[in-house]
């Protein structure tokens, strides 16, 4: 099995988790109530971070549409 590089920022995490999900038709949904989380930014040890405070629901899904319009 081929070893997955490390995710070095937020957005080669967006892109890795889209490019996981493309195709699939998945959808991953998320519930927060008065969910708070430090979110730092970079990858480093002493990397400042953001806090954010979440409620309400986040949905990511993914479709691939070269598929929906082959069909």
């Amino acid at each position: 099995m081929a070893e997955t590089p490390n995710t070095q920022n937020w957005p080669e995490l967006a892109i890795g988790l889209y490019d996981k999900l493309t195709g699939r038709n998945a959808e991953i949904s998320y519930s927060f109530d008065e969910f708070e989380l430090n979110v730092p930014s970079s990858t480093a040890a002493d990397s400042p971070s953001a806090h954010w405070k979440m409620n309400g629901t986040i949905r990511i899904a993914t479709r691939d549409r070269a598929a929906d319009q082959a069909s």
